[in-house]
């Protein structure tokens, strides 16, 4: 999944959840993890990432 695929699902993820975006995303990530998918739960990782940069963005 490269960078703009990251960045619409973060918001997407955002839209759809608000504050708690950012913990839907690792929750998938420990989900991901735990059934031995390093690839999906890092794309989580890094969608939780965005999200937690877009929570940044809009609070300044």
């Amino acid at each position: 999944m490269d960078m703009s695929d990251i960045a619409r699902h973060a918001r997407a993820l955002y839209d759809a959840h608000g504050d708690s975006a950012e913990a839907e995303a690792a929750k998938q990530a420990q989900r991901a993890k735990s059934f031995g998918d390093t690839a999906t739960a890092t794309e989580w990782q890094r969608i939780r990432s965005a999200i937690r940069e877009l929570r940044g963005a809009s609070v300044s």
